[in-house]
């Protein structure tokens, strides 16, 4: 009976050393895996953390609206021009604007404060800190001598007191027609002016010889 008792024993030992091996080796494996879910919850959630702050991030212009417009451009304590619009928007971020969408009607004016040119366009823009207008969409500018440009798009610097543009235009003067391809610049008053690359026609009237 002895005999039998120790002879059973050390098998009875290796089957619970390799159990507890077995047993080791199964909760490493649960532990791995309960670390590789925990990772990609906490990935997981980072990345909805950051896209939540990107989200925040992103800012939204303030916006205010405004009807019947009419406002005057000042420098130097001088009116420099004055401008009529239906209806305006104004974006209020890092970069401030005004924006015309249903058409404007601007006035220019002299040293002396008349008038000496105006125009007009289907949408317009000004730019605040750079103290620039943008026109598009059948702009007309004319002089008080009737001097008349007409162009897709124009810009007018407030500091430089000039439109320009690089679209084509027509320029009707009171001798001649011109059509340019490459830009126009000219003083607010149309007096000078320069039309780049001109591409069209020169129409002068029977009484007058070509100059």
């Amino acid at each position: 009976m002895t005999k039998q008792l120790l002879q059973t024993h050390p098998l009875s030992f290796v089957k619970r050393q390799t159990s507890n091996v077995k047993q080791r080796t199964l909760l490493f494996h649960v532990s791995r895996l309960t670390f590789f879910v925990f990772a990609c919850l906490v990935f997981w959630s980072c990345e909805n953390d950051v896209e939540k702050v990107n989200a925040t991030n992103e800012r939204k212009p303030n916006i205010e609206e405004a009807f019947k417009i009419e406002s005057f451009l000042s420098q130097a304590g001088l009116q420099r021009a004055k401008l009529v619009a239906p209806y305006m928007k104004r974006y209020t971020m890092d970069t401030s604007y005004l924006e015309f969408p249903r058409s404007l009607h601007v006035n220019f004016f002299d040293s002396t404060g008349k008038v000496e040119s105006q125009v007009e366009a289907l949408y317009g823009k000004y730019l605040e800190t750079q103290s620039k207008v943008y026109l598009r969409d059948s702009v007309v500018a004319f002089n008080v001598k009737g001097d008349t440009l007409r162009t897709p798009d124009l810009w007018w610097d407030q500091n430089t007191r000039k439109f320009f543009t690089d679209k084509v235009v027509r320029f009707k003067s009171s001798t001649k027609v011109i059509y340019g391809g490459k830009g126009f610049e000219a003083d607010q008053d149309l007096s000078h002016y320069t039309i780049f690359q001109p591409t069209g026609v020169l129409l002068v009237p029977d009484s007058m010889t070509a100059q």
